[in-house]
């Protein structure tokens, strides 16, 4: 049956109504929509046709979702037509699949292309909602069944038991659904009989026999049992059919237990739900349970197992949205499928590049700076750190005091509170010693040395310890770098909205991470240090390594020495506290885990406020506190903070962000050079001296990494002016590339 839904007769109302004439289907028109629900509502059409093209006489999508909302539309195809438009792009078809339609139908008023769509509907939508509803009538039986069933997959996860089943076990259905099947029958004579029930059963033929199976309350029950193996899609073994039959001592069949296992229209869905041990469960793999007591506590232990409510948030999440399958229609459900399978993925916030995966710039960039690398069994190694000398404070100078800097010095450092501030000035007056001198400075206008109970000796003493243990001879990763972050992140930490989030004790954290982030850097990446097979990157598994190195360093300097160990007057609890902050906002300027935190932020954070103020409620200082203070939240906040000032070159004044675009280019040039000297793989071959674009590369660390992360925190801690250079540092980028130009400047 076909119900027409058009609120005038026109060409393409008739091509229809010719159509069902012409198919054989009996057809009914409503003007309305109420007239059309009504007659719904009293005929139960297989297929529902309404017109979407005339948004004036009626609302498509309303009425759909009216439609859906009874339970006579459960199996029923809804079709949209939708207007031809030949002078615009294509509309997206997902707005119409929330409201419930199956497909759409794009206006064409010739009698056989109605037919045709009616007749493709007939034999493609309408016969498979036919097979649900007789699934229906299936699953009715089972539940009134005297027979205790049982529907499992091939992963021998629990997909149905019935009323009788649970009844039998002791078990309620939702405490057995999408649980492994952990307790495997137990039988006298063990391995053999174990491995013969196996054996059948894998190999796609059914078995019949005795065996004990174990209720809820640990009481073990003999059952005559015969399982049947069922062939699914692909010609696999899809499900298993147990038919178990319960007996007395005397063994006389007292009741029936039917383990039914059948092809279902859950069978895409549940048949995800893996055995965590993978492929099929191998019954000998319990044969060494045998009858003495710790094999009874094994076996108990798993029972208590299989009812645990212990839940990871994300399989809390995938429960939601399968729960949400079971009742929404069938477009709905694929798309929720789609869902699914992005959810269960190990990336979940790692991009995919898409069409800029046609970019090189992109690509090597993403592959250098967000993967650990090829790992290579060659004999080259790279020697970093393991056993290298680094400098400690009784071999450096004595501190100079902050009352005896220099003018030149204090005249570099006037507007350090300024995000204009160069850094570069201050880098050629301090002789390439910037660090200790802003360091100084800034930790003094944030209170840390009263914070952490030290002396300022003790604190000029760490800044020079920390100073003297980056490499002067790296371009980009030097202490002019370190101090570029610090001067940064006490800028960020003065913004309003960090100030209502964070503690001291996050401040102070804050800046001493920023201080030693990057601290004896080699000026190579990590993947570079794991092809290279470098100690570091051993000691640390290949995962994280600089930025584990630089952490782990960075206390290893400040607490062998008394001299300039400035937590050495802290109260235990605190300083671990402290310890715990700074090594995971050090750890958090790793790049492969970059879409991870800013995504975080995102959702986290900037969607909560924007709905708040959305709302009106942006004056309701107590639900911002909510989103701001809590604990997992101010830590995302810590994050995206360091993230933001390690990577902020794109931002600063035109003249800084080209000085540190030539140096981080040519730091990647220098390892290029070396990865082609040594034989290892290179990382990024774009990076090549002689034919590398700048202007590229910048726009293609920008567009890939900058921009989102930047509008995020913008959005959160309002940073006109760093938007203002951005977009300023891109145009002047585009401006040299749209020229053809590989250099930093354009030629005089």
């Amino acid at each position: 049956q076909v119900l027409l839904v058009f609120a005038e007769e026109d060409d393409q109302s008739n091509g229809f109504r010719w159509a069902c004439d012409k198919a054989g289907f009996r057809c009914n028109v409503a003007r309305t929509p109420q007239s059309a629900l009504e007659c719904f509502l009293d005929k139960h059409h297989d297929i529902i046709i309404i017109d979407h093209r005339h948004s004036r006489y009626f609302d498509a999508e309303a009425l759909c979702r009216s439609i859906r909302t009874t339970k006579a539309s459960e199996n029923t195809v809804i079709i949209c037509v939708v207007q031809r438009h030949t002078d615009r792009e294509e509309s997206s078809i997902l707005p119409l699949i929330t409201a419930g339609f199956t497909r759409r139908y794009v206006e064409n008023s010739s009698r056989m292309a109605c037919y045709n769509e009616l007749i493709q509907l007939e034999f493609g939508q309408v016969q498979a909602q036919f097979k649900l509803r007789a699934c229906n009538s299936l699953f009715t039986a089972l539940e009134k069944s005297q027979e205790a069933i049982e529907i499992t997959s091939e992963d021998h996860v629990i997909q149905y038991v019935n009323p009788a089943f649970e009844t039998m076990m002791g078990y309620q259905i939702g405490e057995l659904i999408e649980k492994e099947l952990t307790e495997v029958p137990i039988n006298e004579k063990k391995a053999d009989f174990l491995d013969t029930i196996n054996s059948c059963i894998k190999i796609g033929k059914e078995w019949q026999g005795m065996y004990y199976a174990k209720k809820k309350n640990g009481d073990s029950i003999q059952q005559n049992v015969k399982i049947l193996p069922v062939i699914g899609q692909g010609g696999k073994i899809r499900h298993y059919v147990s038919i178990s039959r319960l007996c007395n001592d005397n063994n006389k069949v007292e009741k029936t237990c039917e383990c039914i296992q059948a092809e279902s229209q859950t069978d895409t869905q549940t048949c995800r739900h893996k055995d965590m041990r993978k492929g099929s469960l191998d019954v000998r793999s319990t044969t060494s349970r045998g009858s003495d007591g710790s094999s009874q506590r094994r076996r108990s232990s798993m029972a208590r197992v299989h009812s645990m409510t212990i839940e990871a948030p994300i399989t809390k999440v995938i429960n939601i949205i399968n729960a949400a399958q079971e009742s929404s229609p069938m477009p709905v459900a694929e798309a929720l499928d789609r869902a699914l399978e992005i959810l269960r993925t190990t990336e979940l916030y790692s991009p995919q590049l898409g069409t800029k995966d046609e970019d090189p710039h992109t690509s090597d960039l993403v592959g250098g700076l967000m993967t650990d690398g090829l790992r290579r069994l060659s004999g080259n190694e790279y020697i970093l750190s393991a056993k290298q000398t680094h400098q400690v404070a009784g071999s450096l100078s004595s501190p100079i005091s902050l009352n005896d800097i220099p003018p030149r010095i204090t005249q570099a450092m006037e507007n350090e509170e300024q995000w204009d501030f160069d850094i570069f000035e201050l880098e050629a007056a301090t002789h390439k010693r910037p660090l200790v001198y802003l360091g100084l400075k800034i930790f003094a206008r944030f209170g840390i040395c009263e914070f952490l109970n030290c002396s300022e000796s003790t604190l000029r003493s760490w800044l020079q310890v920390i100073e003297a243990n980056y490499h002067s001879s790296n371009s980009y990763h030097n202490s002019t770098h370190s101090a570029d972050v610090l001067h940064a992140t006490a800028y960020f930490l003065s913004k309003e909205r960090v100030k209502q989030t964070l503690d001291p004790i996050d401040e102070v954290a804050a800046l001493i991470a920023a201080t030693v982030h990057d601290v004896d850097h080699p000026g190579r990446t990590n993947s570079f240090l794991c092809n290279a097979g470098s100690e570091l990157a051993i000691l640390y598994n290949d995962t994280a390594v600089l930025e584990s190195h630089h952490a782990a360093l960075a206390f290893q300097l400040t607490t062998r020495d008394g001299k300039c160990n400035i937590f050495k007057n802290m109260e235990r609890n605190e300083y671990r506290t402290l310890r715990q902050v700074i090594i995971d906002m050090v750890l958090a300027t790793e790049m492969t885990k970059h879409f991870e935190h800013v995504n975080k932020f995102v959702n986290s954070i900037n969607k909560p406020l924007a709905a708040l103020e959305e709302n009106g409620n942006n004056g309701d200082g107590e639900s911002i506190k909510t989103v701001l203070r809590s604990p997992e939240n101010r830590i995302l906040i810590k994050r995206m903070l360091i993230k933001c000032a390690d990577i902020s070159n794109p931002c600063r004044p035109r003249e800084q962000c080209i000085e540190w675009a030539g140096r981080i280019s040519e730091e990647y040039f220098a390892q290029t050079d070396e990865e082609r000297r040594q034989g290892l793989p290179v990382v990024m071959p774009v990076f090549d001296r002689n034919t590398c674009s700048i202007p590229k590369s910048q726009l293609s660390f920008i567009d890939y990494f900058i921009i989102d992360m930047f509008d995020a925190w913008d959005a959160f801690a309002d940073l006109p002016n760093l938007m203002e250079h951005l977009n300023n540092n891109i145009k002047y980028w585009k401006g040299l590339d749209g020229r053809n130009l590989r250099v930093l400047r354009p030629p005089p």
